[in-house]
């Protein structure tokens, strides 16, 4: 085998150039005091149990083995103060190993957690060594590229410093553990915790197990319990209050696993010097009045209830019984997609004073971390007075607030830096865990050295708030460099060397692709959350006779232009128009580059990732025009066109689920398996099963003949669900047009919905197989594909 390509030298030297221009102070970013008071706080005096730099040594040396057990002794890991080499700040220092090379160490890497040793030596693995590392599920890693033990690239002079420009790197949204980790056995859950670490996160939210805590905390019994507990897939919402008993209930085997496991997550991120954020009491309590359902289950304690101190007391001590003295940081969102019964200033001071006094009672270090999503759900809601009596309800220092939008509508902006609350800059990105490619590499780019620059800045961090995780790699590279970006970052640049990195050689055409990407899919600037509304996976819920007879293409993309509005969802009585926000003719240039690089890269993982990725979204916008176009000639009464319409796009989705089958990343299969895995019993392993189904289709509050309000809110682009779910919805309803149009009747919504809704149900109640490994050639097919439908 030869040896691997070296990194292009001119780029390598321009990413040098960038990476050691020298980091603004903390006092010019105007953010010192609250950094100072959020640092002393989380640190808590020194209560609170950290890891001792042999332990963080000994984690970072095993992330190492784990990663590339090739080159375990080739790095030497050295745990350093901030007052030494970091001159005060957290950093790491990639340098080379002394002159004797004691135990063959080539590389050493110094930081002040084990957390910035992994990121140094990822850091040392991307531009020393060309390499490149993602989610197995977007490709996995690229280390081809690094060279054999004993070769390994010195490093210039004493060494490069990279130093954290602010100190946290936050990870994770409240609604991720039900959108991708809900089905994670420990082995799963080590491999993200590796990968948080490579990418310098050192806050993540940790909330697997809360639900055995609380039953040690409430006194109630197991059967009130279980009417308040979600199922396992839709936790995240019963957490929040928003629904109660929905897929549940949870049994003693899940309970006491979820809280086993949570015990290995937190000691792993212990072990690497990362700060956990744990979950606290946000107000929502168990409820029955007599045992009568209509007062089931989710009820608001009155702040000035003594039981809302004692209940979240007692939740707080109980997680320090069951976990030690690990954290001073603690999630709390009484309002996550809630509103408050009042608006009055003073209600809403007194419920976050008593959210804090809790947390406090329980740990007198206590800091309060916040989701800011509730500014932009609600904004309505939360005008300035309503948002200050929030903010100033705690005690200087002692809450922090995620801009969690910040990549797309920034809150510090247009609050005042929050009101001198100390806050972390955002990028949310994704809703429900959709599969699209989408991006603002620009915003992130330069969104965070903006806000961390601006005037009286209170930003104390970066983070990465999506719903779901495993897609667009190229967005959360470059997101979590920002956690060591001192200066904004020239996109253009950095892609030719992210391109070469993720597939390990050079490649012009590739280069040219991924030049088109950057203008294209990546450069979202309407200010549109982008939620995954195409019409395969989103099908209108409408009856054609209700909107305009006018339902061109050119109109559909206009209209959303036009309107240019933030907005996270559409209930109307028109045809709903999937979001687009870039030229499809473009793409398509990028899709054909890509595949003219298939001689030279099919056998890499990430380049048929990414080239299956393309393809689909190639292939999803095209089935928006064509059904369309399927409308249009319904409107006309036009029975031929709509015919040859309606097959074309049922074809398309077979075709896309063939795509799609030829990457193991993109199969229902897995979901559905991973789910049955942690069943112990067979009423378990049904319930279990129907939660996964049921979580990526439509829940909630469907009826007989009413779609629920949250169809196709987690839809997936996966072989298996689209030629069993998507396909038959779809056929059903063109049938249906198709019988109306030549029998001279109007659309019979009503009935299309009874049809559709009963074939849902009985489909989230499937026990059938689908595929866990992909079967076919992904390039053979993405050029068939090409040539039919794009030629």
């Amino acid at each position: 085998m030869r040896p691997p390509t070296p990194l292009p030298f001119l780029l390598l030297l321009l990413l040098l150039l960038v990476l050691l221009l020298p980091s603004p102070s903390a006092a010019a970013a105007g953010g010192a005091d609250g950094w100072e008071a959020i640092g002393a706080a989380a640190a808590g005096g020194g209560r609170r149990r950290v890891a001792s730099p042999g332990e963080q040594e000994a984690a970072a040396a095993g992330l190492l083995r784990r990663l590339l057990p090739s080159h375990a002794r080739s790095f030497r890991f050295q745990i350093v103060s901030k007052g030494g080499v970091c001159g005060g700040s957290s950093c790491f220092r990639i340098s080379n190993a002394d002159g004797s090379r004691r135990n063959g160490a080539e590389i050493l890497i110094q930081g002040t957690t084990a957390v910035e040793l992994a990121s140094g030596l990822h850091w040392y693995l991307k531009y020393w060594c060309g390499a490149h590392i993602s989610w197995d599920k977007t490709g996995g890693a690229q280390l081809a590229s690094v060279p054999l033990p004993g070769s390994l690239p010195q490093v210039k002079g004493t060494g490069v410093k990279i130093e954290r420009p602010v100190p946290w790197n936050y990870y994770q949204n409240v609604v991720t553990s039900s959108y991708s980790f809900v089905w994670w056995d420990w082995k799963r859950w080590e491999k993200e915790i590796d990968w948080m670490a490579l990418q310098g996160i050192n806050l993540p939210l940790a909330f697997t197990g809360q639900e055995a805590i609380w039953q040690k905390s409430f006194n109630v019994t197991d059967r009130d319990l279980d009417d308040f507990f979600g199922g396992p897939a839709f936790l995240a919402w019963a957490r929040m209050g928003n629904l109660h008993g929905w897929g549940g209930p949870l049994s003693q085997n899940w309970l006491d696993q979820q809280l086993t496991l949570q015990k290995k997550i937190l000691s792993r991120m212990i072990e690497l010097g990362m700060v956990p954020v744990l979950p606290s009491f946000s107000g929502n309590v168990p409820n029955t009045v007599d045992g009568d359902p209509r007062w089931c289950c989710t009820y608001l304690l009155d702040p000035s209830d003594a039981l809302f101190i004692d209940v979240g007391q007692a939740f707080i001590r109980q997680q320090m019984k069951e976990y030690g003295d690990i954290t001073n940081i603690y999630n709390c969102d009484t309002f996550n997609e809630n509103t408050p019964p009042t608006n009055e200033p003073a209600y809403i001071s007194s419920l976050g004073s008593a959210i804090y006094e809790a947390m406090s009672r329980g740990n007198k270090d206590a800091v309060w971390l916040m989701q800011g999503w509730l500014f932009y759900s609600d904004a309505a809601f939360w005008k300035e007075p309503q948002m200050k009596a929030l903010l100033h309800s705690v005690p200087t220092g002692k809450m922090i607030v995620l801009d969690l939008f910040a990549d797309v509508k920034p809150i510090w902006q247009m609050s005042s830096q929050f009101y001198g609350v100390p806050y972390i800059w955002c990028m949310l990105h994704n809703f429900g865990g959709n599969i699209e490619m989408y991006g603002i590499l620009d915003s992130i780019a330069s969104g965070p050295i903006d806000a961390r620059t601006s005037h009286n800045s209170t930003m104390v961090g970066v983070g990465m708030c999506m719903e779901g995780i495993e897609h667009n790699p190229v967005v959360y590279e470059l997101m979590s460099e920002m956690a060591f970006r001192s200066q904004k970052v020239e996109v253009e640049d950095w892609l030719k060397i992210y391109s070469y990195r993720r597939y390990g050689q050079s490649n012009v055409e590739v280069e040219k692709a991924w030049g088109i990407l950057y203008h294209t899919i990546y450069n979202c600037t309407d200010g549109i959350a982008d939620h995954n509304k195409d019409y395969i996976v989103e099908f209108p819920d409408i009856s054609p006779n209700s909107f305009s007879s006018d339902v061109s293409k050119r109109k559909a993309i206009s209209e959303v232009k036009k309107h240019r509005r933030f907005v996270l969802s559409e209930v109307s009585a028109s045809l709903p128009h999937p979001h687009l926000w870039y030229s499809t003719k473009e793409a398509i240039k990028a899709l054909e580059l890509f595949l003219n690089a298939g001689n030279d890269l099919s056998k890499s993982l990430t380049y048929r990732y990414d080239l299956v990725d393309l393809t689909r979204q190639s292939l999803s916008k095209l089935a928006n025009e064509v059904y369309l176009d399927a409308m249009n000639a319904y409107r006309k009464k036009d029975s031929n066109g709509l015919n040859f319409y309606t097959k074309k796009f049922l074809e398309l989705i077979v075709d896309i689920d063939t795509l799609l089958a030829s990457d193991d990343n993109f199969l229902l299969g897995p979901w559905l398996e991973d789910a049955k895995s942690l069943a112990r019993t067979e009423n378990e392993r049904k319930q279990y099963e129907w939660n996964a189904r049921t979580q990526v289709t439509m829940w909630y509050d469907n009826t007989k003949t009413e779609q629920s309000k949250l169809h196709d809110y987690a839809n997936k682009f996966w072989s298996g669900l689209l030629k069993s779910y998507y396909l038959p919805r779809a056929s059903k309803y063109f049938s249906r047009l198709t019988k109306g149009l030549q029998e001279n009747q109007s659309f019979q919504l009503e009935e299309w919905r009874k049809d559709w809704i009963a074939y849902s149900n009985e489909w989230q109640s499937g026990k059938e197989l689908y595929a866990v490994k992909a079967t076919g050639d992904a390039l053979a097919i993405s050029s068939s594909l090409f040539k039919k439908y794009f030629s």
